[in-house]
């Protein structure tokens, strides 16, 4: 039957707003500033932040003007070829897979701060059944719990950011005004692993680097969802648009106070001890002696893990779809109900949830950094393939005489914001595990997280160019108008507000 357009507007725009902020930013904040420090975390996630507008920049170029099914999987057929599209699909499904457990072992870490005397079995398992049953009901529920629940995590981290400039100034209970006093003891930088001077320093930042990425990692969420996304020339270029809010506020705002109300040598900041992991946010509510708004922040976040999971499971569900209608897995996962909902990908896909179960064995906290490293490293190999199929689409616009400026969505700077993705993404991903070979750092699952990651993105691609042959599609023979006939068909104008707070919703939405 295949997909159905059931995405609308405010769904799309607060999908790639709020979508995918997630227990990165709430959560693995923890272990970013104390291994970097405050400026430390600051300056990674001001780096990965620019990475990351660059590639939706590249992205909504792309998927504005061909918003169809497999989103960037099926334009890397068009644009590179069959073998590319094969990498970069297996990529991303296995990318989705990974981290749907992360935020499950993550939102086991958040109870803990509650109780500890309950199995963290019985929290992953009520968490999987959530999200297994809000993705069963298809995208328009699926697009309605998002909606609600990136809202509740914007309103959060709004909240938390003006709660954070309140504590700084001494606003809190014990009136302790704290302004720069983290940034001058224990200092702007952590020394990493007691190394002296500029090098540990710099050590320290670069540190931040892999997990800011598994912060950011889903921002292009929205071209998966272009499929099945109303009216998408219009919404699409609306909510890439928007995406610098999202990165500007949340992120480097966010990032910003958190190295303001917490020093990076605070112990409860260990993410491997999982009765003491506890989001940044919520030590500095504690240490400022607010009482009853650690739980109440603590519950919020929680629904933040249960949104992002909900997320991952879409996300890898439609990759796999994606993947089975481009005949790059077996046909049996493009099966669909009459409603246009992907049941097979579905369910395989949820079944990598129970992956989160090793979390009863091992400290919740660590089972998440092992996950987010492998997400990480997954998610930059992603955000490469797209730079790559972005510079062959450029490429192609240019060979066929194709004026940029009729597309529905142009970005600036290009192609060098191309190139800026594709270089600094691989330079992340190959030196993400270098801790492992410092003295005495040798750690086997630091090495196998971040690198087997890594291996796989020109392992897939070797094999399947050599499987399948296809040839690298050239410049002047690229397909730009397949599908064009119907994309066109499903776009309208919209009504424009008339009213002022209709006027406010709809530069919002």
């Amino acid at each position: 039957m295949g997909l159905k357009r059931q995405l609308k507007n405010r769904h799309i725009a607060m999908i790639s707003i709020g979508g995918v902020i997630g227990t990165g930013l709430f959560l693995g904040t923890a272990g970013s500033l104390a291994s970097g420090g405050p400026v430390g975390l600051l300056l990674g996630y001001t780096v990965v932040g620019t990475i990351t507008y660059a590639v939706m920049v590249c992205l909504g170029e792309m998927i504005a003007y061909l918003p169809i099914p497999g989103g960037h999987i099926k334009l890397a057929e068009r644009f590179v070829d069959g073998a590319f599209s094969f990498t970069m699909g297996w990529n991303y499904w296995y990318n989705w897979i990974i981290i749907l457990p992360a935020e499950l072992s993550a939102a086991a870490v958040l109870i803990n701060y509650w109780t500890t005397s309950v199995n963290n079995a019985v929290w992953v398992t009520i968490c999987l059944i959530v999200v297994f049953v809000i993705n069963m009901f298809g995208a328009g529920v699926y697009g309605e719990c998002e909606f609600w629940f990136a809202s509740i995590k914007v309103l959060t981290i709004t909240g938390l950011i003006i709660l954070g400039l309140v504590l700084d100034l001494g606003g809190g209970p014990n009136h302790d005004r704290l302004g720069f006093r983290y940034w001058k003891n224990p200092g702007p930088f952590n020394q990493y692993a007691g190394i002296p001077g500029p090098e540990g320093r710099f050590l320290a930042w670069w540190s931040v680097m892999t997990q800011a990425a598994f912060s950011f990692i889903g921002t292009e969420i929205v071209a998966i969802a272009a499929g099945e996304a109303k009216n998408p020339r219009k919404n699409l270029p609306k909510a890439i648009r928007r995406v610098y809010i999202r990165i500007l506020l949340f992120y480097i705002l966010g990032t910003f106070f958190i190295g303001l109300l917490v020093p990076y040598t605070n112990p409860d900041l260990n993410l491997s001890v999982s009765n003491a992991a506890k989001s940044p946010f919520v030590i500095a509510i504690k240490t400022a002696g607010i009482q009853g708004l650690p739980s109440l922040i603590n519950a919020c976040l929680l629904t933040s893990a249960w949104s992002a999971a909900s997320s991952d499971l879409f996300t890898s569900s439609r990759a796999l779809y994606g993947l089975a209608i481009a005949g790059n897995a077996p046909k049996i996962f493009a099966r669909t109900t009459k409603g246009g909902l992907p049941y097979v990908s579905i369910i395989f896909s949820g079944l990598f949830g129970t992956l989160a179960y090793m979390a009863i064995s091992t400290s919740a906290g660590k089972v998440f950094g092992w996950f987010a490293n492998m997400t990480a490293v997954a998610g930059l190999m992603t955000w490469f393939g797209i730079a790559v199929t972005y510079l062959r689409f450029h490429a192609g616009l240019k060979a066929q005489g194709i004026d940029r400026r009729t597309l529905p969505y142009r970005g600036f700077l290009q192609p060098f914001l191309g190139w800026y993705v594709a270089i600094s993404t691989v330079t992340i991903c190959f030196f993400s595990g270098w801790s492992v070979f410092l003295k005495g750092g040798w750690s086997a699952a630091t090495f196998v997280t971040n690198y087997l990651p890594l291996m796989l993105f020109p392992v897939l691609y070797i094999g399947a160019k050599l499987i399948m042959r296809t040839p690298t599609h050239r410049a002047s023979q690229m397909d730009f108008y397949t599908g064009i006939d119907e994309i066109l068909a499903d776009s309208y104008d919209e009504p424009k507000a008339t009213t002022w707070y209709g006027k406010i919703w709809a530069f919002l939405m």
